[in-house]
């Protein structure tokens, strides 16, 4: 008898901070439709996320994952870089 994790919460966003050791902050953007005027709103969100090995810089697409309670602040995890920044 095999039992599955529960199914986890995953979203896309954009890295915004790589200064803490093992941190990233990943801000993700989402579109909302306003009650009244029937257009969309941009919502931003940022949560810190868990990249273990310190591959992520600003700029960078990434994969997070939620997971356990790692920190006070932290509950995601860095699954994949799905486009790294371009570095002019």
């Amino acid at each position: 008898m095999s039992q599955e994790r529960g199914k986890r919460k995953t979203q896309v966003g954009v890295v915004v901070s790589d200064k803490m050791d093992k941190t990233v902050v990943v801000q993700v953007d989402r579109l909302v439709k306003h009650s009244v005027y029937k257009k969309y709103i941009k919502r931003k969100s940022k949560c810190k996320a868990h990249d273990e090995a310190n591959n992520c810089s600003v700029g960078d697409k990434v994969l997070i994952v939620e997971s356990r309670p790692l920190s006070k602040d932290k509950r995601w995890r860095v699954r994949e870089i799905i486009e790294k920044a371009v570095i002019a």
